[in-house]
């Protein structure tokens, strides 16, 4: 019997071809699209999964408290890893003290490679469980060691063993090869890390071993994991105030303390306020979630509706089946075997379409996805998938088609009835206000992009080149450089910097000054610049000078920004006396507002010092007169001939800069995406219904044809119907996407507004969509002779 039943749906399906390709068309596409989500979402929800202990690992976090503002950050004090491991080792199996992630150049012989690395206590490998490949995971007890990982030993030794060959760290720290491990899968915080060096050996560092006293000094990660059967929960209680037990009175107002951040929230939850996490990444993958749930159900709807919509053409073959007999749930039967023989094809289908999408999905998600096909619960799920999208497709239509009264429909009397089409309106209009509504916010989501990228930032970011000071060669060596490089034309002007111009590496508090209200918790971004700083970024003086060589005072002067001048609440401050620590710096100018961290955040309040040594960042303004490639082939010969031994590698500060937007601009290009998908479904299924309307009143049409009716008057009688269900989807997807971005927005300290036009343009457009497939099918129906219409039978 079930063979018979996919044999009748497979010959209704060549039957009717035209609707049986929108209804396998559309749920394909749906389908195609649940099945990106889906993937995605597992790759979310997998984050860190690779670590076996994942579920037990944590970063330290501590609260501070600014000005009646509770702030959480993972920078941490040196002494607070020792304080955790004697103290309250009890509720902690690992304590790992680790630097911040980084580029380095490792050497080798004659082979100079830059390559991100970490240093981390001796137990950081068994925390993450590294999968050692060559050597031992306790490489690092060795202070003069280093773990490689896979690709970075192939880098350097090819074919070659690894183990206990000597390399160096910056040209300073030579060290020896201990371990190679297996390079961590993309997603995985650690996922760039290529090589691994004891703590032991970072520590060395003057500026570190000063900092192992210091518990004001956050300048380090701290990580820890916790034995099995404890809880996040009860050693965060434990632990808590760790740091605030070894503050002195005056600083214990600030209020630090600690926590745990688990490792299974580091990539999804990572968004603080009043101490707690309050949301992160995971907001957008619940959003793409529904996303993939509308977007099927939109294919759904569209099988639904041309199911009911042809249900008078089978209403004579339901007739006869009642009258010898069939029960009603075989009847059911049949049409959901008809629905899931379409669900399968259509599940074929997506597998084909999602195999060709997932190269580009991969790379505007930034995955490294891939369909696991070896896996059975894979096609166990897609199987099970499949049955109930053909069932959930297929189950109206199937109630629907086995109730027709058989008396009624063998004597011709059977009307499907006016309120009949009534399911089949409200399905259109919940189709269409999903599809409005993510066309709305899909553009609201590039229109905030935008915004923020026309944001003022305070620079000139054009040509401006910037290279890491990442071995001592660089230091030293800046009046070489620049004399060379202005000799040859090719720069405009050169200088240094504390911190690359689009980030901040230095926040400092302590300092005082007259008028400072004593209750205010001071906390400014601080960076050290050279002279020629402001000429090579063509910076914006707003009262005050610039740092001047011709002024031998300007060593213990500052320039602040406006934001600055806000904070402190200062009027005229230049000639104003800061004093910091034991020094006193006068303020000679103010500079605008620089974005130097996110652009969607109000640019903090800032200091500018001038210093030689305490610089990590050359920063070019290449001469706008001459091509890119030949002032960069020019640097590049320079810095070989003064600085050999280290790679030349650089960063333009305009692409930096375009990175900060990535994230927005990757949920905006798989909002569209997902938006398009969702209006060429519905247009499928408007398409289909338009056809089937145009088809069944062809005698209807010839009439009014003969009698004298216009195009128009055809048109408008066709298009009525449809244009009225989509402006009364429009009516109601407007004030949803409204309170949902409104919503969205309010994160955003820098955001753009909800302008009226917006919401007219995708309602607009989902109407002209509309019109013009009525109009296709209008001409396509008016053009037939009448004459062929009227004798159809």
């Amino acid at each position: 019997m079930i063979k018979s039943y996919f044999k009748i749906a497979w010959r209704n399906l060549l039957k009717n071809k035209r609707s049986s390709f929108i209804n396998i068309a559309g749920l394909a596409l749906g389908m195609a699209v649940f099945i990106l989500i889906t993937l995605w979402i597992w790759d979310e929800l997998g984050y860190d999964s690779y670590h076996k202990n994942h579920d037990r690992i944590g970063q330290v976090v501590q609260t501070q408290t600014w000005n009646g503002e509770l702030f959480s950050g993972v920078a941490v004090p040196f002494p607070l890893g020792n304080e955790l491991q004697t103290s309250y080792g009890d509720h902690l199996r690992y304590v790992v003290m680790a630097s911040w992630q980084g580029s380095h150049v490792l050497s080798h012989q004659d082979k100079n490679l830059t390559q991100e690395g970490i240093y981390m206590d001796v137990n950081g490998p068994k925390m993450l469980s590294l999968e050692i490949i060559h050597g031992t995971i306790d490489g690092l007890s060795d202070p003069g060691s280093i773990m490689l990982s896979q690709s970075a030993a192939n880098a350097f030794f090819g074919d070659g063993d690894p183990l206990h060959q000597l390399m160096q760290i910056d040209q300073n720290e030579q060290v020896k090869v201990t371990a190679v491990y297996k390079d961590l899968p993309y997603n995985t915080t650690f996922r760039d890390v290529k090589f691994i060096a004891p703590w032991s050996l970072y520590s060395t560092l003057p500026w570190i071993q000063n900092a192992a006293s210091q518990w004001g000094n956050n300048s380090f990660q701290l990580f820890a994991q916790i034995p099995d059967g404890s809880s996040f929960e009860s050693v965060n209680a434990a632990i808590a105030n760790a740091k605030l037990n070894r503050l002195s009175e005056e600083e214990k107002k600030f209020n630090a303390q600690i926590q745990l951040h688990p490792m299974d929230d580091w990539h999804l939850r990572n968004d603080w306020k009043d101490g707690k996490v309050v949301g992160g990444l995971i907001e957008y993958v619940k959003l793409f979630s529904l996303i993939g749930v509308f977007v099927l159900l939109l294919a759904c709807i569209n099988f639904m509706n041309l199911s009911t919509a042809r249900s008078e053409k089978r209403a004579k073959e339901v007739g006869i089946r009642k009258t010898v007999g069939s029960p009603r749930r075989l009847l059911i039967a049949q049409f959901l075997s008809e629905s899931i023989l379409i669900a399968l094809i259509a599940f074929t289908l997506s597998i084909l379409l999602v195999l060709a999408g997932l190269p580009w999905f991969n790379e505007v998600a930034d995955k490294k996805m891939h369909i696991p096909w070896l896996n059975g619960w894979f096609w166990g799920g897609g199987l099970l998938f499949s049955l109930l999208t053909g069932l959930v497709a297929g189950s109206y239509p199937a109630l629907y088609l086995s109730s027709f009264n058989p008396l009624k429909v063998l004597k011709g009397t059977f009307r499907v009835g006016r309120l009949a089409s009534l399911p089949r309106k409200v399905l259109v209009v919940v189709q269409f206000t999903i599809s409005v509504a993510l066309v709305i916010g899909t553009l609201i989501v590039f229109r905030q992009i935008q915004h923020t990228k026309d944001r003022p930032v305070g620079y000139n970011r054009d040509r401006l080149l910037m290279v890491q000071m990442v071995t001592p060669e660089f230091f030293g060596k800046f009046d070489v450089l620049r004399t060379a490089l202005k000799e040859k034309n090719t720069i405009v002007e050169m200088s240094e910097s504390s911190s690359p111009l689009t980030d901040v590496w230095s926040n400092n508090g302590g300092f005082d000054w007259e008028g400072k209200d004593p209750n205010l918790s001071t906390d400014f971004a601080t960076i050290w610049v050279t002279h020629e700083y402001g000429q090579t970024i063509d910076w914006r003086i707003t009262t005050g000078r610039d740092f001047s060589r011709d002024f031998a005072t300007d060593s213990a002067s500052i320039i602040i920004n406006e934001a600055a001048v806000k904070f402190m609440g200062i009027q005229d401050p230049v000639g104003k006396v800061v004093k910091w620590g034991r020094r006193d710096y006068r303020i000679v100018g103010v500079v605008d507002n620089i974005v130097m961290s996110s652009p969607f955040e109000p640019v903090k309040q800032a200091i500018y010092l001038l210093s030689y040594e305490r610089v990590n960042w050359i920063n070019f303004k290449l001469n706008p007169h001459k091509p890119t490639a030949a002032c960069l082939a020019e640097i590049e010969k320079v810095f070989r001939d003064v600085i050999p031994n280290a790679p030349f590698e650089y960063k333009f500060a305009d692409s930096e800069y375009a990175a900060k937007f990535v994230q927005e601009e990757r949920v905006g290009q798989l909002a569209t995406f997902f938006a398009g998908l969702a209006i060429i479904i519905s247009s499928l299924g408007v398409f289909g219904l338009a056809s089937f309307v145009a088809e069944r009143r062809t005698k209807e049409i010839g009439i009014r044809k003969i009698v004298g009716a216009s195009v128009f008057q055809l048109w408008k009688l066709l298009s009525g119907d449809l244009v009225a269900l989509v402006s009364i989807s429009c009516l109601i997807a407007i004030p949803i996407a409204y309170y949902l971005l409104h919503e969205w927005l309010q994160k955003y300290e820098y955001r753009s507004q909800l302008p009226w036009w917006i919401f007219a343009l995708a309602s607009m457009g989902a109407l002209l969509i509309t019109l013009v497939i009525v109009s296709i099918q209008t001409i396509k129906a008016v053009i037939v002779n009448p004459v062929e219409s009227l004798k159809d039978e």
